[in-house]
């Protein structure tokens, strides 16, 4: 039986993973897509899609022959989400494109995405709702939390640890062992040579951590 996917996120990484989806499909992917799950209806308005918003995510009811892939980019809604979702009786599956490049040993969770050209090499550990966008790799023997949001030519090097809910903008890399911690956001063009603390933002080529509000009030004092 042909499995209706239905996409939860109706915005632009939303639509593009409709896309990959459909390539997925002619791949051999079984399944038909039944639409998107988004809280605003109006979501694809001015957007010639072939599918539709069917209802919002916070209140959707699962079906049995439904499965899901969530395409939010924002880890900590991301995840708020999926684990109601779940909670609700909804299935998630992996959304692998066909150019994804997937190596021997790994161990991956459920409702990835793995954009074109997207490659994760061995010995690799992969938490739940785990976005790979374009271009990005995962080298060997590191570890990525759920919910990670990794844009696109985002480099992740060997045995480097990512916890929960981090977010690596564009042409961001984490250096060999390096350990960044739950939902800490590195900026785009970003390079981590050791660490990233919990909760924090780094930006820059080492990164480091940007001042927050009070720390700001501090100095000024």
């Amino acid at each position: 039986m042909t499995q209706r996917l239905i996409i939860v996120g109706a915005g632009g990484f939303g639509r593009e993973v409709h896309d990959w989806a459909n390539d997925a499909i002619a791949a051999g992917a079984e399944w038909s897509i039944a639409g998107f799950l988004d809280d605003n209806p109006h979501a694809l308005d001015g957007f010639a899609m072939p599918v539709d918003v069917i209802g919002p995510a916070s209140t959707y009811e699962p079906s049995d022959d439904e499965v899901f892939v969530c395409a939010i980019g924002e880890p900590q809604i991301k995840l708020q989400i999926a684990k109601s979702l779940r909670a609700r009786g909804a299935r998630f599956t992996n959304v692998i494109h066909p150019t994804a490049r997937i190596g021997q040993r790994n161990r991956l969770g459920e409702g990835l995405v793995l954009c074109p050209y997207s490659v994760i090499t061995t010995n690799v550990t992969v938490g739940d709702f785990v976005s790979l966008n374009l271009h990005g790799t995962i080298g060997h023997d590191a570890t990525v939390g759920d919910g990670c949001t990794l844009n696109n030519h985002t480099d992740i090097t060997g045995w480097v640890t990512l916890g929960e809910g981090v977010f690596m903008g564009s042409h961001a890399s984490v250096l060999p062992y390096a350990k960044v911690g739950d939902y800490a956001r590195i900026g785009a063009g970003s390079t981590v040579l050791r660490s990233a603390k919990p909760h924090t933002t780094v930006v820059g080529v080492p990164a480091k951590r940007l001042p927050t509000v009070t720390s700001l009030a501090k100095r000024a004092a």
